[in-house]
């Protein structure tokens, strides 16, 4: 019979260490910083620090934003147009940029204009085959579940409505354009 093994117990973290995991996390992800800092205390959970960890939490987070390693807005803008290219709303942009610790004047930075979110709009009536794009003309039902998924994706109502209703794909693509006309 084979002896039993106790798991390893991993050492405390030491700042060279917490150091270490921070730059190898900043390297691998693209990240905020409110993120590395909800990272960095989870590893001290898990791990163990002798006396008080927050303020060299902060320092570490502080030296990845100084060095640039972090850029907030440059995440927030990042995330937001990912979003909008698989058709989320500004609603559901806002949401994810909130979850990952991105401050107010980041997140209207990157909210994008009247275009964009019409843009948005259209890409997931395109992808998930709603009003016009779909084989054929939605009954009641099926326009109320369209209209719902597109809410879900974060569009407001008046645009869901709006697109599950257009009479053809050139109007759909018409009433995005008139958006990009209003903004320029």
């Amino acid at each position: 019979m084979e002896p039993s093994r106790r798991p390893r117990q991993a050492k405390p973290l030491d700042p060279a260490r917490l150091d270490e995991l921070a730059l190898a996390y900043v390297a691998r992800f693209a990240t905020s910083a409110a993120k590395l800092a909800a990272y960095l205390r989870r590893k001290l959970r898990e791990r163990g620090w002798e006396g008080s960890a927050e303020p060299e939490v902060a320092r570490i987070v502080q030296r990845m934003v100084d060095h640039h390693y972090i850029d907030d807005a440059g995440f927030a803008r990042s995330r937001a147009e990912g979003l909008r290219r698989r058709g989320y709303g500004a609603r559901r942009i806002d949401q994810a940029l909130l979850g990952a610790g991105i401050g107010e004047d980041d997140r209207a930075a990157a909210r994008g204009d009247a275009a964009a979110a019409r843009n948005a709009a259209l890409v997931l009536a395109r992808k998930r085959g709603f009003g016009p794009f779909g084989l054929e003309t939605p009954d009641r039902a099926r326009r109320e579940k369209q209209i719902a998924a597109m809410l879900r994706a974060g569009h407001p109502l008046d645009s869901a409505r709006q697109l599950v209703d257009a009479a053809s794909q050139a109007a759909a693509l018409e009433w995005v354009e008139a958006a990009a006309e209003e903004s320029a």
